[in-house]
């Protein structure tokens, strides 16, 4: 079971307080395990912002949601997931380092992100779900479980569809939990939406999410 770190020190400001259709809710605080947990449990998380020094909070209004019913699995997918194998939680450091190289546009993951969710990984809240081939590690995602949440963080591949196949076992291992379990993926975009991503206003958002938070752990680890 996850290991439940000190409290945060800071308060984040209440939901209803938040500017309707406004992504950005605050910034500062630390990223510290607990005020990573209090973020994701208020309904945000963490993305620095390029010559600010603060940390940025983010709560998008629409949130990107994936529902779990909704996946889509197109036919050349489903022949890739031939090819490989999932595992959970066996190259977390190796994901986040993947998704974290500064080679990739639009590059946010700095060195104190990565510290901090392996700070997290450590404690039991963060996880990697990766797709592994006879060549290596082919892809992978990493992100954040408290209850019936799964808030997933950044992805990447290095080969065609890995991601796409590590997200689809995460999502068959969130299936298998049962409940109304939520997979936010943050922001919905073009490619994801081919995935069966959809938009839900942020009032919506933070009613799943408090149901979502009353369940137990979904046991995404292999």
């Amino acid at each position: 079971m996850p290991v439940e770190p000190p409290p945060s020190r800071w308060a984040f400001p209440p939901a209803d307080r938040w500017p309707p259709g406004e992504d950005l809710v605050c910034g500062g605080a630390d990223l510290a395990p607990g005020t990573l947990l209090a973020a994701y449990r208020a309904g945000l998380f963490p993305m620095p912002l390029r010559g600010v020094a603060a940390m940025a909070w983010w709560s998008p209004d629409p949130r990107g949601v994936l529902p779990l019913d909704g996946f889509h699995v197109s036919r050349s997918l489903r022949r890739s997931l031939r090819r490989y194998e999932i595992r959970v939680d066996t190259a977390f450091d190796a994901v986040v380092a993947a998704c974290a190289d500064p080679a990739r546009p639009h590059g946010w993951i700095t060195r104190e992100i990565r510290r901090a969710y392996q700070a997290l990984h450590a404690l039991g809240w963060a996880h990697s779900v990766e797709a592994w081939d006879a060549d290596g590690l082919a892809g992978g995602l990493y992100g954040v479980q408290i209850g019936g949440l799964f808030a997933a963080e950044s992805k990447f591949h290095v080969r065609t569809d890995a991601s796409k196949a590590a997200l689809a076992g995460l999502v068959a291992r969130l299936r298998e939990a049962g409940g109304a379990r939520l997979l936010d993926v943050q922001w919905r975009t073009e490619h994801l939406a081919t995935l069966g991503v959809v938009e839900v206003p942020r009032r919506e958002y933070l009613r799943r999410l408090e149901a979502a938070l009353r369940l137990p752990e979904a046991v995404v680890r292999a």
